[in-house]
């Protein structure tokens, strides 16, 4: 199961975007609902009023909705006599959850949702996320994996969190689905701080590239490519005529490279993993840009503080 939640760990809508992408490649079929009277805060997720196509208007909650798969596994058995199961793909084994991240009321919505789990027979369960990060828009975007599954370690090439501190819902998720018996990983994406109230199609990519590698399903990018050679153009336009957004967003360039570098340490490395764990991203220089500032660093309580994984 693939599970994303709009909210403070969906930065440029990436998370939610790439889930709802998979929903759609594997032709999954909602099944089932975590109602969100006890659990969303209507005030950061509002409902919206739809018109129908009878003329009608309605109201549209925000739900977080179970997707099945509708067509049948694409898994083969070749050379039954050589006791041997080829696969060729897993498109018709993924199941997905998608909706507005919960704002109370933790310990019921993990029990509602391990109920759809178990009901699913689900055995492993992949959270997808993304968040602001002080990354350049002009390198690739940096994904990780992180899990406690010595399995998923291994499979995935994750890698374990030793992170002690205030957390957030899918790490609660995520450990109380362990004790359950069933093995989680943690998928990230970072998002250039700076472009905050923009969707972010190329971290969308990313995360689709690395969701097809993990659950070996393909699924079309249609036009996110282009849309994502667009957000970078449009970013640079932006910056192109502000001095001091162009010199920070160029050390934030230096700073990308050297960790990447061949020549760099893994102390270096375990540095930048450190500082993009606990840093809620600087502010660029001047407030006043017509680049978007990122938010403000205070505390929050609904801080994804362990769900933010190293860069």
């Amino acid at each position: 199961m693939v599970v994303a939640f709009e909210g403070w760990t969906d930065a440029g809508d990436a998370a939610s975007g790439a889930v709802r992408k998979l929903i759609e490649a594997c032709e999954l079929e909602a099944f089932d609902e975590i109602e969100p009277e006890d659990f969303v805060d209507f005030a950061l997720h509002r409902p919206v009023v739809r018109t129908l196509e009878d003329g009608t208007r309605a109201l549209q909650w925000p739900a977080t909705i179970a997707y099945a798969p509708t067509r049948p596994s694409s898994r083969t058995a070749l050379a039954e006599d050589a006791g041997l199961d080829v696969s060729s793909g897993n498109e018709g084994e993924v199941f997905a959850l998608v909706g507005a991240e919960p704002s109370r009321n933790w310990t019921a919505f993990a029990a509602e949702f391990l109920e759809i789990a178990r009901g699913c027979e689900i055995d492993a369960i992949v959270f997808v996320g993304s968040m602001l990060a002080d990354v350049p828009h002009t390198r690739p975007i940096s994904t990780s994996i992180t899990s406690d599954s010595a399995e998923l370690q291994s499979r995935l090439g994750a890698v374990a969190s030793d992170y002690e501190g205030p957390t957030g819902i899918m790490s609660v998720l995520a450990l109380l689905a362990g004790e359950a018996g069933i093995a989680t990983a943690s998928l990230w994406a970072s998002v250039p701080h700076y472009v905050h109230n923009a969707s972010a199609p190329k971290a969308i990519v990313a995360l689709l590239d690395r969701l097809s590698e993990m659950l070996d399903v393909t699924i079309p990018l249609g036009d996110l490519p282009e849309q994502a050679g667009e957000w970078e153009r449009g970013i640079d336009e932006i910056t192109e005529r502000d001095d001091e957004m162009r010199a920070y967003i160029g050390k934030l360039e230096e700073q990308r490279d050297a960790v990447e570098s061949p020549e760099a340490s893994g102390e270096a490395i375990a540095h930048e993993f450190e500082r993009f764990l606990r840093d809620q991203g600087p502010k660029p220089p001047r407030q006043g840009g017509s680049v978007p500032p990122a938010p403000p660093a205070e505390p929050r309580d609904d801080q994804p503080d362990e769900d933010a994984p190293p860069v």
